[in-house]
């Protein structure tokens, strides 16, 4: 059954759905007597046509296809082809490398995500619950997935609902909502019908997968399995898109400038050759070797370490990253879209202020103490004889206890028993001096509770309840000097306007009230003496307010999405710095749908913050309408209506603490202690991974470009060639992984979070990024040409030795040319290459195995090179820095030209 629109499935088109039906009606048009029940055959029947009441399974991903998918990037493949090509033309180490390094990385991936991979399976555990149904006339416990529509289902205090329930019968029922609506305070229920309305406000329904926090009911079930509202979240779920992520997308096209660069490459390089008259099986060998140099063998593998590191790092701050690539995507992020309780809030109830008959007293809670203000003034409550009433009065009219320290109970009267003890009242001191006498249990007609309790020769009846109601029931007021005034007409008009204004700054409002009477027969909602208002909030975290400021200086939106009231949206998203006023615009979930209806919300969607009454198929469109404005959206929620959002979104980020096992499921990274500002320490962890990215692919093509000019140059004019196919391969082996993977681990500058949001759209590599790679890899062309010219004329060397000073020449170069890879807005000396100890590890490592090489007899017989005599060395040392000093004094020009840069 569809509930949010305004026909039923079950009853034909024509019909309202059944929250707006008496439940008599809904009763008939099902064919069931309240008393009796479903009979076994009726129910037999009716299960083979609604089918059980579970949600449809989604298909699994098999462990083979999740290995597979490893290996689709365009980048991969490319890999792959070059492993083939290699091992065509014998060059089996080649060949092995890659081979090796791409088995690493399928790995690393499939490991990562194959837990990644489940999706909304915990969902279908609902039908593992039983249900208590009437049927024949006799009380049954079945399971809950053989519940058909029709079944006379019975609720009690502390159950789940097994299926959604026109409720017939009620005993002051109250369900806990949350995880569907993201109301954070219970709602009453009754059977009488209701308007059309937000799916929080259907009083009349229960829904599967609520809980029942106080009460007793019966209700009969219109809607199984995928036709409740848990199933139609279900089926949003499955029907939201989650794409590739923006890295993903990024390195895709990078890889397909790579193939084109391949080509060009391989063809340039033999033709030229073969026209300066070389051998033709060299030049076509050393087509081949280059082009596969200019495929970074390390990209696959140092991206994926670099991921794995950053997921590492953000565990460590409480955010578990499901998979590798959420975690580039999350510092991509433009627009964060975050629900309210539990998230931005703590998920409790606490009173914040009282309205009294002699003005406003605050409770303010800071460092641990809580103070009760009139103003400026702090006030000792034993003072203050109409603050203590009023605190009594509601540590007596409830069913909250204190328990190992801890308040237990309904949310609000938990919120009613620690204020007290703010106030130093004792709960069991309290009901030693007024035992209770009797409960009037909360009825949803009335809107009010009473106690009896004994005083002295009298009946101390203590009220509390809806503020409407309960005025409606007052006669007299205490004034200032506490004597008893008469509450009249105006008097109540004044009370309603202070109950107004404590409702418009998104608090949930009690009023409390008392009288004395002879006995416990009294009527308890009489000439009642009005003690006053309360007002109670979800309180913000104390730590968000500072996380969506540093959001806000990062130059992301954070904007609230909530299915509460749009006062305490307004309210909450004021308190935490959300928007700049106390009285923000507020958008209805109701204007996101229908489609017309949003077409003309569209302008004010793009300036609002704050949507309040906002349902699960909504989350869904909004989610859509930023991404379709080019937005990266990421999505924070805990209930099992933020599942689909969670799914669409670029990045779906779940609480840990609080989250349901759905939102855990069904989202990219859950924060272990549902903290907002670990999405920040995670966002800002994502732009420094994206920026060591950016690194090593600019120090890998730049390194493999300076060979690639350096060969190339010396075929176009029938010179030796510097570098011999074989020292190609075993530099690139060495000098595409060890470095590239330091770069890839390190921790990044200070100034990300100062910088706004990268362009969706931009690439791995800009424009500046691709000329930077074309002059890093000209200086070490150059620097390698220079040196084997200067061997060849000036030293007089033979060729194999003055290939050997420009193979090392080389090796140095591409490893000074790390330091190259800082960070614009740090220094020289002091930077994050510098201060990064994996770079100096892998410095170290690759100089001693390139100087081994030297003095392996093996090897060096295989790569045609010998040690070069120590006159050689300040030559080699000295050529080998020219790319380093060069490339660090143009960033220093380009740093004072433009210090943003």
């Amino acid at each position: 059954m569809n509930n949010n629109t305004d026909s039923d499935p079950h009853f034909g088109s024509d019909q309202p759905p059944v929250y707006r039906q008496h439940a008599q009606e809904v009763l008939d048009r099902l064919d069931v007597e309240p008393g009796k029940g479903l009979g076994a055959q009726a129910a037999s029947e009716r299960l083979a046509t609604s089918g059980p009441n579970r949600l449809r399974e989604m298909e699994q991903i098999p462990a083979w296809r999740i290995l597979l998918d490893q290996f689709t990037s365009p980048v991969v493949v490319l890999l792959l082809i070059a492993a083939i090509l290699a091992a065509l033309f014998a060059r089996l180490v080649e060949a092995v490398a890659i081979s090796a390094a791409l088995l690493i990385n399928a790995v690393i991936g499939f490991v990562t995500e194959w837990r990644a991979r489940e999706s909304i399976e915990s969902l279908k555990r609902m039908g593992r619950m039983q249900a208590r149904v009437r049927r024949d006339g006799r009380i049954d416990e079945i399971p809950a997935d053989e519940l058909v529509p029709g079944d006379i289902v019975l609720l009690q205090e502390g159950e789940m609902v097994p299926a959604d329930l026109r409720l017939i019968e009620t005993e002051n029922l109250e369900c806990n909502e949350a995880a569907l609506t993201g109301e954070s305070v219970p709602v009453a229920k009754a059977t009488d019908p209701v308007d059309e309305v937000p799916l929080a406000e259907r009083s009349s329904m229960v829904y599967s997968g609520t809980a029942v926090t106080r009460g007793e009911a019966e209700g009969v079930t219109v809607a199984t399995g995928m036709d409740t509202e848990i199933g139609r979240i279900s089926a949003l779920v499955e029907s939201a898109q989650t794409g590739a992520t923006p890295l993903e997308r990024r390195l895709e096209r990078l890889a397909r400038r790579l193939i084109y660069l391949v080509v060009v490459i391989g063809v340039a390089v033999a033709a030229s050759g073969i026209v300066a008259g070389k051998e033709l099986f060299l030049m076509v060998e050393t087509a081949i070797v280059l082009a596969i140099a200019a495929v970074p063998e390390g990209l696959p593998i140092v991206s994926t370490v670099a991921l794995g590191r950053g997921m590492w790092r953000m565990a460590r701050r409480n955010a578990l990253i499901k998979h590798l690539a959420a975690v580039e995507t999350l510092g991509a992020t433009t627009v964060i879209l975050s629900d309210k309780t539990g998230t931005l809030t703590e998920n409790r109830m606490v009173l914040r202020r009282l309205a009294l008959p002699t003005g406003d007293v605050e409770l303010s809670r800071a460092d641990g103490r809580a103070e009760f203000r009139d103003g400026e003034t702090v006030l000792d409550p034993a003072r203050r004889e109409d603050l203590m009433a009023v605190l009594k009065a509601g540590m007596l009219c409830s069913n909250a206890v204190q328990e190992e320290g801890q308040a237990r109970g309904d949310p609000t009267e938990v919120a009613l028993l620690d204020a007290g003890l703010a106030a130093d009242l004792e709960p069991d001191a309290l009901r030693e001096d007024f035992p209770e006498q009797r409960e009037e249990s909360f009825d949803p007609e009335t809107r009010q509770m009473a106690t009896y309790h004994s005083a002295d020769e009298a009946v101390l009846v203590q009220v509390k309840g809806a503020p409407e109601a309960v005025l409606a029931a007052c006669t007299r007021v205490r004034n200032e000097g506490g004597e008893l005034m008469a509450l009249d007409e105006t008097g109540r008009e004044r009370w309603r306007e202070r109950n107004q204004q404590l409702a418009a700054d998104g608090l949930r409002v009690l009023a409390l009230a008392e009288k004395r009477v002879a006995d416990t027969n009294a009527p308890p909602y009489r000439e009642l003496i009005l003690l006053g208002l309360v007002g109670l909030y979800d309180p913000p975290r104390r730590t968000v307010a500072a996380a969506i400021a540093r959001c806000r200086e990062a130059g992301i939106r954070v904007i609230m999405v909530t299915g509460d009231h749009p006062a305490t949206a307004g309210n909450i998203a004021y308190a935490v710095g959300i928007v700049d006023s106390p009285r923000p615009e507020v958008l209805m979930g109701e204007e996101l749908s229908p489609a017309e209806r949003a077409v003309s919300a569209r302008e004010r969607i793009g300036r609002t913050s704050v949507f309040a009454r906002v349902e699960p198929e909504q989350k869904l469109r909004l989610v859509e309408g930023f991404q379709q404005q080019g937005e990266v959206v990421a999505m924070t929620g805990d209930g099992v209506n933020d599942a689909p959002a969670l799914t669409q979104a670029d990045i779906g980020i779940a609480m840990g603490r609080r989250g349901t096992e759905v939102a855990r499921e069904t989202s990219d990274i859950v924060l272990v202690d549902d903290a907002f500002e670990s999405i920040v320490a995670a966002i800002e962890q994502g732009r420094i991974i994206f920026d060591n990215i950016r690194k090593f692919v600019v120090y890998l093509l730049s390194g493999n470009l300076g060979q690639i000019l350096g060969v190339s140059a010396a075929a176009l004019v029938n010179a030796p060639l510097p570098l011999l196919p074989l020292q190609i391969l075993f530099l690139n082996l060495l000098l595409d992984v060890f470095p590239a993977l330091a770069l890839g681990v390190g921790r990044g500058s200070r100034a990300v979070m100062r910088r706004p949001p990268r362009d969706p759209r931009e690439p791995i590599l800009t424009s500046g990024h691709w000329w930077a790679i074309a002059g890093f890899g000209l200086l070490m062309a150059v620097a390698l040409l220079t040196v084997f010219a200067y061997a060849l004329q000036v030293l007089e060397l033979d060729v194999e030795q003055a290939v050997t000073l420009a193979f090392l020449t080389y090796g140095f170069a591409r490893l000074w040319h790390s330091f190259n890879m800082r960070s614009l807005d740090m220094g020289v000396f002091r930077n994050d290459i510098t201060g990064n100890p994996w770079v100096w590890c892998a410095i170290a490592l690759c100089g001693l195995l390139l100087v081994g090489a030297l003095y392996t007899p093996r090897v060096a017989e295989v790569l045609r090179v010998a040690p070069p005599a120590p006159g050689h060395w300040p030559v080699i040392l000295g050529s080998s820095l020219i790319p380093l000093v060069l490339g660090q004094t143009a960033a220093s020009l380009l740093r004072r030209r433009d210090p943003a840069a």
